[in-house]
């Protein structure tokens, strides 16, 4: 059993592996940010500039989801010339 679902252990495995990366840098740029007495305007871009890095991340995901989803396994002749258009 832990066999057929290998491929999707690994997926979420490597999805958490990501948000705990995500989770300590976001930790060590607040320490900076807070050790560093920046002021208050560069810690709002600061934060802004690694909310849309998160935020793209994210959205390269949903687009990957629903790119995969979209193709067929058995694709038919319209398909075919579609992907080389």
């Amino acid at each position: 059993m832990l066999y057929e679902h290998f491929q999707l252990l690994e997926k979420i495995g490597l999805d958490l592996v990501f948000a705990a990366i995500f989770f300590f840098i976001g930790m060590a740029i607040k320490d900076v940010l807070r050790e560093g007495n920046v002021p208050a305007f560069g810690r709002r871009i600061v934060w802004f500039v690694l909310t849309l890095g998160c935020v793209g991340f994210i959205v390269k995901g949903v687009i990957q989801l629903v790119w995969e989803g979209s193709v067929s396994a058995n694709p038919t002749e319209d398909d075919r010339l579609c992907i080389w258009v």
